[in-house]
């Protein structure tokens, strides 16, 4: 069974930084991308960030410039370095492992993170 495991998440002020990071378990196989997903209340799951396995990166513009993916894809391990926070990123961060061949998505349990103005 394939499990995504979050870490990192917390209370920062405005303007300070938090790192998170992802591990998945129960898979041999490398995953073809992983991503970072920000949810809100009861608002849609948004994708925040993504790397492929080739290092292709995709951010929001809303954090272009402050937020930084990095990935051991190999491992299925993925962070998410943020810097310059802001009280609009506040949220529940979700990890996600995306296997293109089964077209399939697994999820983490999801890491809350709240910035204080």
């Amino acid at each position: 069974q394939v499990q995504l495991v979050e870490s990192g998440g917390g209370l920062v002020q405005a303007g300070g930084s938090l790192g998170l990071s992802c591990a998945a378990s129960g898979t041999s196989f490398a995953f073809h991308s992983m991503g970072w997903y920000r949810q809100v209340g009861g608002k849609q799951r948004e994708l925040v960030a993504q790397i492929t396995g080739r290092d292709s990166t995709y951010y929001a513009d809303s954090v272009k410039g402050r937020f930084t993916i990095t990935k051991a894809l190999a491992k299925n391990t993925v962070y998410l370095q943020m810097d310059s926070l802001e009280p609009d990123d506040t949220g529940v961060y979700y990890c996600s492992g995306y296997y293109v061949d089964t077209n399939r998505y697994y999820w983490g349990q999801g890491t809350q993170v709240t910035v204080s103005s």
